[in-house]
């Protein structure tokens, strides 16, 4: 199945996850939190073909990074993939919202002159923010906004400018995400752990995790799992177009 947002990277034992992603058949998009990190990672996973690695600049750590937008810049031809990125307005992260900013409008700037690229978006407590910038970059490329948990009028906003979403257990364990989810147009919805930042019983989240996302969607959906399934993985198959497309390259 599909976990379109993990951070294979940061589990104590990268390796035998990556392994077991393998043995499993699934479909990964490992997100990274610095472009410097983007090469390791990478290697991780060379020789399989269901996982993907991102490159990304986290917002959390944008404005102690922004010396790597220049590594990003360097990177960014050599996948279609850029995250995570975005914008944090938690209160702790207050003091560093210009810079964060800035950080995030390059990595936009830096996606549409490479072309456009797929984008796993980071916008919690910035979801206006986020939107603001991807409408001041077009071009930037296919944005999908990670464990998105801004208000409606933002989620509305995000649809009407061709956003994606993914959306994991740990969001649709609250009733603002359950909500949130049942609105979003199901052609354009991905599934994710967010491992290991996610929590599962107590636990960091699994990549293979993700797909107990699919009975809450299906009720929300009001489709059975099967084809609540079947949607998800049409969905991947679009993306993967939209990455290998010339306009991409």
């Amino acid at each position: 199945m599909i976990d379109f947002h993990c951070h294979l990277d940061l589990y104590p034992d990268p390796q035998s996850v990556a392994r077991a992603c393998q043995e499993r058949g699934l479909y990964v998009l490992s997100v990274t939190t610095t472009p410097s990190a983007w090469r390791g990672t990478s290697a991780l996973v060379k020789d399989a073909v269901r996982i993907r690695t991102a490159l990304g600049l986290h917002p959390q750590i944008a404005h102690e990074r922004a010396h790597e937008l220049t590594l990003l810049e360097q990177l960014v031809f050599e996948t279609p993939y850029v995250g995570e990125i975005g914008l944090d307005g938690g209160p702790e992260y207050s003091n560093h919202c210009p810079k964060q900013l800035r950080v995030f409008e390059r990595a936009l700037a830096i996606c549409r002159d490479a072309g456009g690229r797929v984008m796993s978006l980071h916008s919690r407590r910035a979801s206006g923010e986020v939107l603001d910038a991807l409408h001041a970059c077009p071009g930037a490329g296919t944005p999908i906004l990670h464990w998105f948990s801004g208000p409606l009028r933002d989620l509305d906003r995000a649809i009407e400018l061709g956003c994606w979403f993914s959306v994991g257990p740990a969001m649709l364990r609250g009733v603002k995400g359950r909500q949130l989810a049942a609105r979003m147009p199901i052609d354009r919805v991905l599934i994710e752990s967010d491992g290991p930042f996610a929590q599962v019983d107590g636990r960091a989240a699994w990549p293979w995790e993700a797909v107990t996302a699919i009975p809450d969607l299906a009720k929300l959906w009001r489709i059975d799992e099967g084809d609540c399934e079947r949607q998800l993985m049409a969905n991947l198959a679009a993306i993967g177009k939209i990455a290998v497309s010339p306009q991409f390259q």
